[in-house]
């Protein structure tokens, strides 16, 4: 950013951009924040709620817990390349990048921490192309699989990752999903007023700059979104300054631009995060005079309230009731149903899954109702809710919301919003669920031990599924009454505001000075608005409710607390199924042991043979990865590969580089022409053989040779191809037809120097042998019949194969009696 901006001005620039937004929200925060509180006391005085939940609700839900592991490709801006990371998510849901697993076993810091607040998972190119178009930045090069993960973000740098499989491919985006739902739910529910304080902060700052409706950048940590907040104006001035003085190509430019925008966004992050924390330090110090304040004159605030508030309805109400009804009233049950059909879908399918797993576990344990089964299957029960691979079927049902008629009239930018909180709503329930089948099964084992475990399973799953469906009815019905405040209020203010915003200041004169910290105009004129929507939302609901294909209760009907001593439940400890059910080994030495500390990250890796050699080992010593074009490398790759193979045919094949250097030496470098590759996949190791054994050779390759033997002791260049065709017409072409083709060739090249000596050993008999020692791991078809021949092989001749140079070892053949011993270089 120097040759573009100075350094000084350039920073000068950011903070005072960012001063003055935090300035305007900190003036904002602390006036909501006062009120915020005097709604939580007057709500803790009144104690009005809503009906109470039959599930018990989990505290800590993934303590001691880990969600997935494995190793990606991941593409590196740095050096423009593709490497292998070890990716590891514990239960913070940060994704954290490793060189290696064994970097990540040794407890090495990672490399780097992706928080995934405001990302967005694509799947293919074409998508993140298209985002380019909107927001800039420089695009990735092609994957270097047909199976590519982006993760995009509108302000800070992206991430390309890349994996070999389907199967990987979607449990990853699952993961990845995952991360990304819960980053963004950032903000705590318990706190009953910072959280309240802060959403509404926002809200009212963006309404005072014309911005109403959804925002989907509402997402992380408070500090993440006040950071988008100052972005969200920043980017285009920055945009209008540094971008014109960009040179160089587009790609240049655009990875310059994102190169700045990511610079900035960390600087603007740094200041949000320390200027919040000291605004909450200072809202929370002064909490406790202010509450005090609230709880003596509690009754005198109300009054003044409920006076200013029926100013104001005389004046709004009746502009309200009619753009209801003109504007409203017609969309209100359209936007209903775009809510409800996808999101009743998908909590059917929360219930349809949590039934086939319990089902699933009931079955099994009626065939080994061991009491180590029964703890595997609750180990695994307990984390259903945080499975992104197994929840997918339900999320996937929620995706299908489509509110694409509202985007212009509603201002609702995607439906995302309501997308990504009704999916936390599912997750929820679901771990409500679970979490109370494992204390209904848990006390209906130690009360009825006698009894069968299926039994006791099936009739605990009918009380939960019960629970579930009530609680599942009061969860939609509150989250369909949200959302369609949303997306109507926002509307509705932005048509009442032109004609109220002038009558709204002189009303602030009707309240009391020392009242002004907890009744403030603007909410009151908002909450007006709401009332008035809020007679036709609640209507639509409850006509809703009706209709039997949502599933809904009625308000009327309340379940009956058929487990008054359930919630007495909820207070004790999580029950640690493998604990209570799992292996006894003492010291949890044993595989069993093992197992279940393995079964502590909720989704299980997937091992496959191309990654079984990533497991241990770093990135930079995996073979295969250097054979992955490289953007900007593929024509010099081109090139080199054309010059190598003219040196090869003009030259000697190179030597086998030794696969055990000595110590202290340079790690071996892959091999880089066609005949190195060949003699590491096909060493071939000669030995001296006594004469005597000639009359019944015992071969390496498990081949019995037939017919005369040539009275040369040397191979001659006839007799080796009349001997290759009788191999090739007895087995077949071999996978090593390149390493014999080599072998011909070369003794065809000293065949003249030999012809000389042979003359003098013309009565020798000879034998030619071809041994295989293929380090790929797959069995040649040559020597697939060395255990079909049954050839006993003396323990003299049991050597160990080594790879050695081809040119250094020739055959020779020692003239003697049977008595005769092997030459040393046998036994190498």
């Amino acid at each position: 950013t120097s040759d573009v901006l100075p350094y000084h001005g350039y920073l000068q620039f950011i903070c005072t951009r960012t001063r003055k937004v935090l300035a305007e929200f900190g003036t904002l925060y602390q006036q909501q924040y006062g009120l915020a509180l005097f709604n939580k006391v007057r709500f803790e005085i009144e104690g009005t709620g809503g009906p109470q939940s039959q599930l018990l609700h989990r505290k800590v839900p993934l303590e001691g817990r880990s969600i997935f592991s494995g190793a990606v490709y991941q593409y590196l801006e740095e050096n423009k390349k593709w490497r292998i990371r070890f990716l590891f998510i514990p239960d913070s849901y940060n994704i954290e990048c490793f060189e290696s697993k064994q970097a990540h076993d040794r407890g090495q810091q990672p490399k780097g921490v992706i928080s995934c607040a405001g990302y967005k998972v694509l799947t293919s190119m074409d998508e993140y192309l298209e985002l380019l178009n909107n927001t800039g930045g420089p695009p990735f090069p092609n994957s270097a699989t047909q199976f590519p993960l982006l993760l995009w973000h509108p302000y800070t740098r992206h991430y390309c990752f890349c994996v070999l499989t389907e199967k990987e491919h979607n449990k990853w985006m699952a993961v990845f999903q995952d991360c990304i739902r819960h980053a963004n739910n950032g903000l705590p529910e318990d706190n009953k007023v910072q959280t309240p304080a802060f959403t509404d902060s926002v809200r009212l700052y963006r309404q005072h700059h014309e911005q109403y409706g959804t925002w989907d950048m509402m997402c992380g940590r408070p500090p993440q979104i006040l950071a988008n907040l100052v972005m969200e104006t920043l980017v285009p001035e920055l945009r209008n300054l540094i971008g014109p003085r960009l040179k160089g190509k587009l790609y240049q430019r655009q990875r310059n631009w994102m190169l700045i925008l990511d610079a900035v966004y960390h600087q603007v992050l740094c200041q949000t995060q320390a200027q919040y924390e000291a605004l909450v330090q200072v809202s929370y110090s002064g909490q406790p005079q202010l509450e005090s304040s609230i709880r003596t004159d509690m009754d005198q605030i109300i009054t003044s309230k409920e006076h200013v508030t029926s100013k104001i309805r005389a004046l709004v109400q009746p502009k309200a009731e009619q753009l209801l009804k003109d504007s409203v009233e017609p969309d209100i049950t359209f936007i209903l149903e775009a809510l409800m059909e996808p999101t009743s879908r998908g909590f059917a399918e929360v219930r349809d899954l949590f039934f086939r797993e319990l089902t699933d576990m009931s079955n099994n344990i009626q065939n080994d109702g061991s009491r180590e089964k029964l703890g595997e299957h609750m180990e695994k029960v307990s984390m259903l809710a945080y499975h992104p691979v197994k929840m997918q079927s339900c999320y996937d049902k929620v995706e299908q919301m489509n509110l694409e008629g509202l985007q212009q009239k509603f201002d609702v930018s995607s439906p995302s919003v309501f997308i990504q909180r009704a999916q936390i709503l599912m997750r929820e329930q679901m771990d409500n669920t679970v979490y109370t089948f494992e204390h209904l099964l848990h006390q209906s084992l130690s009360d009825q031990e006698g009894d069968e475990v299926p039994k006791i399973i099936q009739r605990c799953l009918d009380r939960v599924m019960k629970k579930y469906d009530y609680d599942s009815s009061t969860v939609r019905k509150k989250f369909f009454k949200e959302a369609l405040l949303q997306i109507i209020i926002p509307y509705m203010l932005k048509q009442l505001n032109p004609s109220c915003a002038q009558e709204l200041p002189r009303f602030r004169e009707l309240i009391f000075e020392d009242f002004s910290r907890f009744i403030l105009v603007e909410n009151i004129f908002e909450e007006v608005v709401l009332q008035s929507a809020m007679k036709d939302i609640m209507l639509a609901v409850r006509e809703a409710a009706v209709q039997r294909k949502h599933n809904l209760y009625r308000d009327s009907m309340i379940l009956a607390q058929s487990d008054p001593n359930l919630h007495m439940l909820e207070e004790n400890p999580p029950i640690d199924w493998a604990a209570s059910y799992g292996p006894q080994d003492e010291g949890g030495t044993g595989d069993s042991a093992e197992l279940w500390r393995r079964r502590r990250q909720v989704v299980s890796m997937i091992l496959l043979d191309d990654w079984r050699h990533l497991q241990n080992e770093s990135c930079m010593e995996v073979p295969g990865v250097d054979g992955i074009r490289e953007e900007e490398e593929e024509s010099k790759e081109e090139d080199k590969a054309e010059e190598e193979e003219d040196d090869d045919q003009n030259s000697d094949p190179s030597p086998v580089p030794d696969p055990s250097p000595e110590p202290g030496s340079s790690p071996t470098k892959s091999p880089d022409s066609v005949h190195e590759i060949r003699g590491l996949i096909n060493p071939m190791l000669e030995v001296l053989v006594p004469v005597s054994e000639l009359n019944n050779p015992v071969l390496t390759n498990g081949l019995v040779l037939q017919g005369e033997e040539p009275k040369s002791r040397h191979i001659q260049d006839d007799y080796s191809k009349a001997l290759l065709n009788r191999l090739l017409q007895k087995e077949g072409e071999p996978p090593a037809w390149g390493s014999v083709r080599q072998a011909e060739s070369r003794l065809s090249a000293g065949s003249g120097q030999q012809e000389a000596e042979s003359e003098r050993f013309s009565g020798t008999a000879m034998q030619f042998a071809v041994h295989q020692q293929d380090d790929s791991g797959f069995q040649s078809p040559v020597s697939e019949g060395l255990e079909d021949e049954g050839q006993a092989i003396t323990a003299a001749r049991k050597v160990q194969p080594v790879a050695l140079d081809p040119e250094s070892v020739m055959v020779t053949f020692e003239s003697g009696d049977e008595e005769s011993e092997l030459d040393p270089i046998s036994n190498v």
